[in-house]
């Protein structure tokens, strides 16, 4: 791939993003109870890029979108390959940094039909602060997103602060939570939610972010909070909540292989759409027919890296505007 174009609106990105990067050890066929002090063998093995923000960003720049991307990893050979994924799909990482104190994050997946073990290692994706970002670079953009808010404690304190400063400067905000692992949902979520235009939740992290017990009751206390809320509600579809209106977006029907990155890979193609002027129901269609094509090769990025397959699926389903597909042409 080469590297993405100038942004339309005349600023130098479409998406600027800050967050982690780690790379995804994938083993299958593994039983999903355990033994220990015995080798277990999997049916199959995959590396691929991991972290819910570099996924987002690699998909986001093979879709066409020119995306910046702030982050960091170790002077390691995981680091090393992590970045030349990123690169190769065109995103811009020329004000990420390398650390010496710390390892290139790793996540183990153990994947078991439906439910997987996920495994992680932090290595350096918990320190970087906002301190180590580049204002300027961030507000070269017409939109901010930020994935994975509890995995990024060195990013937490800062953020109040850095979201008011990029919507000063005339940026749109996106969030993704993704889970917490302490399963506690609060520190600087409260103040987010009031600077998000667009909340990305699957439908469990949108219970526990509102802290209700249906989709219903959790939409009904965003509404008046965040803009436009879009809830992946996995291969049943989408919903767009605008206001107090919701649109419901069907899902598209394939035989996945790995559903991971899927959620990510959505919102890559939400975000596309979205930062060209598409309405967020229109957007959405995009983002559920992205993030199918992912599921259809292991990892998040695996499917992304083959240019003719993603043109080839993007047209099967109609996706074919240059406006919304570079990747079609």
């Amino acid at each position: 791939m080469s590297k993405s174009p100038s942004a339309p609106s005349g600023r130098r990105f479409d998406v600027t993003l800050a967050g982690e990067t780690n790379l995804d050890l994938i083993l299958y066929g593994l039983p999903e109870q355990m033994p220990v002090e015995r080798e277990l063998l999997a049916t199959d093995f995959q590396l691929t890029l991991g972290g819910s923000s570099s996924i987002l960003a690699h998909n986001l720049a093979v879709l066409g979108s020119s995306v910046g991307f702030i982050t960091q990893v170790g002077q390691d050979e995981m680091g090393t390959i992590a970045l030349k994924r990123m690169q190769d799909a065109g995103v811009d990482l020329s004000s990420s940094s390398r650390r010496d104190d710390k390892s290139t994050g790793v996540t183990i997946v153990l994947p078991h039909g439906k439910i997987r073990h996920i495994l992680t290692h932090l290595g350096v994706m918990d320190q970087m602060t906002t301190d180590d970002l580049d204002i300027d670079y961030l507000t070269s953009s017409q939109h901010f997103h930020l994935s994975s808010l509890f995995l990024q404690t060195g990013l937490q304190p800062g953020l109040p602060q850095l979201l008011s400063a990029l919507k000063a400067k005339g940026l749109t905000i996106s969030l993704d939570t993704n889970d917490d692992p302490a399963d506690k949902w609060g520190g600087v979520l409260d103040d987010l939610l009031d600077l998000t235009d667009v909340l990305l939740p699957n439908e469990d992290e949108v219970k526990r972010i509102t802290r209700t017990s249906t989709l219903t009751a959790a939409l009904d206390a965003l509404a008046g909070r965040v803009p436009i809320t879009v809830v992946k509600c996995g291969s049943r579809g989408a919903l767009v909540q605008q206001g107090r209106a919701w649109t419901w977006i069907d899902s598209i029907l394939v035989d996945p292989i790995d559903t991971i990155g899927a959620g990510d890979s959505f919102n890559a193609g939400f975000l596309h759409a979205f930062t060209r002027g598409t309405d967020p129901v229109t957007a959405a269609k995009l983002a559920v027919v992205t993030g199918a094509l992912s599921t259809l090769k292991p990892g998040g990025t695996e499917a992304f890296r083959d240019a003719a397959f993603v043109r080839a699926f993007l047209q099967q389903h109609e996706i074919i505007s240059p406006k919304l597909c570079a990747s079609c042409s």
